[in-house]
């Protein structure tokens, strides 16, 4: 028999408002419908019903990390300093870290993410090519000092993460462990009930080859993603390539001195040029590990900060400030031009846009002087092409050439092929078959489990409330007793024949609260089948009703236990 719980003894208090601070739908409403509490910022409790649900999305996660043969471990949220310090996470992690220390006054943290420590769990249990390949998982609470916690359960400073690994002898090997992940994860968000996208993506500081994430579309989402219309081309827009096909500048003058008074921006020089901000060359300085940089991209597009930092990655990246100039006459700010300087004064790094042979409007390097004509590969050299610049809809498709579209999602997985990088770290080697040390590669695999949650409310909720599929609700049917006592006996008696029949019951059986109350907490709550024992309890008749569409039906109380159990 399944479990009939009581709205009675259920520790649950609806509200009719939403809270001040909430941002998102899945915010308000899974604090509305009693599922969340805040404690702090960005710290939540789960209460019963909002515990079930996060439970269920576990569930289905251990059933499908298990169908593949992963086994699941528990590692410690309390970790040492040394193993992130051996691998450089301790400092490129930077504020994101807590960060303690013991009563000795050694150092500790709370992990953020596990690499390093399964690497170190396998190199200690695993000790020949025979013990391989092995995918371990974990569902466990991880912990960043996120600057702005927002958005509810959607961006934590403490969170519930699925996090696997896999160990191989051959990369052959790693790929396979890929496709199984890959395989696994789109039987997970399916299961769950989620609308998502598979995109293409940057490792960034986790390092490695392969990387894609899956993204549930949504407005609430602080990803952004691209996707074709014309073909399956999809990517975060860090992860956006360009081709810009070669272009012949030999029919370029030479370089033209002009003189451009009061113009250190792209708009005011084009308009005392009367020239379209594309002719010109904006060059961005940067502070990279703290040593300039100059990033070019036409005068028409912005530099996507995210996206150079991840490419640069783990280096940090940060803009110069006036002070930056101070003591360099070789940087005239808002007339900096690469010619002359670009590898010498800085490195001079370009959007693919400024292919060589193409000619610019920049920067003179003197005061209140630009210069036209300026060739690429001519006039100052490239030292590295990345793809840099905020994507725009309509940007061709790197795939087929159509323009392509951007949206909103929430990132609810993402998986990496890593490589050697923590093997190497920690000198993760096994016997090989022909009794030569082999070293190891891994990859790694993640799953928001509470931004899940968020991420299907987010997907489902209608003007009414929380919407749940079936298989992630904290109950199958939602029995209301419309108030009378001949109501609440029946609502019971429904209740205990569908537990017995192996179906999750929640009956509102509470006493001294209105039908309309009732009614609309039944709407709040989100659960798939509301079944209401109302003005033809006394004949034995209930009205079912379907949560997502809204349609309606009387039937006798043993139909609406064979339909449902059905």
């Amino acid at each position: 028999m399944a479990q009939v719980q009581r709205m009675s003894r259920l520790m649950i208090k609806t509200l009719r408002d939403d809270p001040a601070d909430a941002e998102t739908a899945s915010h308000k409403l899974l604090v509305r419908a009693g599922y969340v509490r805040r404690t702090s910022a960005g710290i939540w409790t789960w209460l019963p019903l909002g515990k079930k649900v996060l439970e269920n999305v576990s569930r289905i996660i251990r059933e499908e990390m298990d169908a593949i043969g992963a086994q699941e471990v528990l590692l410690p949220a309390l970790l040492p300093k040394e193993p992130y310090e051996a691998t450089g996470r301790w400092e490129e992690y930077g504020d994101q870290l807590f960060r303690l220390k013991d009563r000795k006054g050694a150092d500790y943290l709370l992990g953020p993410t596990h690499e390093e420590i399964f690497t170190l769990m396998v190199k200690d249990q695993c000790t020949s090519y025979k013990d391989l390949p092995v995918m371990l998982y974990q569902i466990q609470t991880k912990y960043r000092d996120e600057a702005r916690p927002r958005s509810g359960v959607l961006r934590g400073r403490e969170f519930q993460m699925k996090d696997s690994y896999s160990f191989d002898t051959t990369d052959e090997g790693l790929a396979e462990s890929y496709r199984l992940h890959r395989e696994a994860y789109q039987k997970i968000f399916q299961r769950l009930g989620l609308d998502y996208r598979i995109v293409s993506a940057v490792s960034g500081a986790m390092g490695g080859s392969a990387s894609e994430e899956f993204l549930a579309p949504a407005a609430a989402g602080e990803d952004t993603f691209v996707d074709c219309p014309a073909c399956d081309y999809a990517a975060n827009t860090e992860a956006v390539t360009v081709t810009v096909p070669a272009v012949d500048g030999s029919a370029h003058g030479p370089v033209e001195e002009l003189d451009t008074p009061d113009t250190p921006t792209i708009e005011t020089l084009a308009g005392h040029l009367g020239v379209p901000a594309s002719a010109t060359l904006k060059n961005l300085l940067v502070k990279v590990d703290g040593e300039i940089v100059a990033v070019g991209v036409p005068g028409d597009r912005e530099v996507d900060l995210g996206k150079l930092g991840e490419h640069l990655a783990p280096a940090t990246v940060e803009l110069v400030t006036a002070e930056d100039f101070t003591g360099r006459e070789d940087l005239v700010r808002g007339y900096v031009g690469p010619q002359g300087l670009a590898g010498k004064s800085f490195k001079y790094l370009a959007d693919p846009r400024v292919a060589p042979g193409t000619a610019w409007i920049t920067g003179a390097n003197k005061d209140g002087k630009h210069a036209r004509s300026v060739v690429a590969g001519r006039d100052f050299e490239v030292d590295e092409y990345l793809d840099v610049v905020v994507v725009e809809p309509g940007d061709p498709c790197p795939a087929c050439g159509a323009g392509l579209r951007i949206d909103r999602a929430i990132e609810i997985g993402h998986i990496f092929q890593l490589g050697r990088k923590y093997a190497d770290a920690f000198e993760l080697d096994v016997l090989g078959q022909n009794g030569k040390p082999v070293r190891v590669t891994m990859g790694s695999y993640g799953v928001g489990v509470s931004r899940a949650v968020a991420a299907l409310a987010e997907q489902t909720i209608d003007e009414s409330g929380l919407c749940w599929p079936r298989e992630v609700a904290p109950a199958d049917v939602h029995v209301v007793a419309a108030g009378k006592a001949k109501q609440t006996e029946l609502a019971l008696e429904v209740g205990d024949k569908l537990g017995a029949a192996g179906l999750r019951v929640l009956v509102d059986d509470r006493a001294g609260v209105s039908p309309g109350v009732k009614f609309t907490d039944a709407e709040l709550l989100g659960i798939p089948k509301i079944l209401v024992a109302g003005r033809r309890a006394a004949e034995g008749v209930v009205e079912l009703k379907d949560r997502r569409t809204g349609e309606r039906e009387e039937l006798t109380v043993e139909e609406a236990v064979a339909r449902l159990s059905a």
